[in-house]
């Protein structure tokens, strides 16, 4: 079976519900973040404070790369990585890529206690550039599913329809 790539804005559900699809669909699933933190021995936001975002968006790329020659995983992308087109083409390429559209009011709201988030640190202009920006590569997605009140389970059966 085919890679199922999730990709979308921090705080999109990509985790919660890449583990749902995954047991759903009989693949395993891989956090690339957590990968990431697992390799490293440190927190993403560690990464950031001591090499920057470019190295630490070099070692997500690095991370696909190992990925891309295998199958049957759900993997949950970092918000950085679906939004970059030359990832995005390899996983369109390489499997399904799933778009989970989010608000930036609903992200604000669901974020707002996490620490562990280096690129919510920047003034909310920022933020709002950032994920305009972002929202432009993760539209070349084959698949978009809106996840603004939905719950995870509700998501799941969406992609489940959508990309049979």
């Amino acid at each position: 079976m085919k890679n199922i790539y999730l990709v979308g804005f921090m705080g999109s559900g990509k985790s919660t519900v890449g583990k749902i699809l995954a047991e759903k669909t009989g693949r395993k699933f891989i956090d690339i973040d957590k990968l990431i933190e697992e390799k490293e021995g440190r927190k993403i936001k560690d990464i950031f404070e001591k090499e920057g975002e470019s190295h630490f968006r070099q070692l997500e790329k690095k991370q696909l790369e190992e990925l891309l020659n295998t199958e049957n995983y759900v993997i949950s992308t970092g918000g950085g990585l679906g939004a970059n087109p030359e990832n995005m083409q390899k996983m369109k390429e390489n499997g399904i890529v799933v778009w989970l559209d989010i608000t930036l009011n609903t992200v604000l709201e669901r974020c707002k206690n996490d620490e562990d988030r280096p690129l919510l640190k920047q003034p909310i202009e920022k933020i709002k550039q950032l994920f305009e920006e972002r929202k432009k590569v993760y539209g070349l997605a084959p698949y978009r599913i809106n996840v603004e009140n939905k719950t995870p389970m509700q998501i799941v059966e969406e992609i489940l329809t959508k990309t049979k």
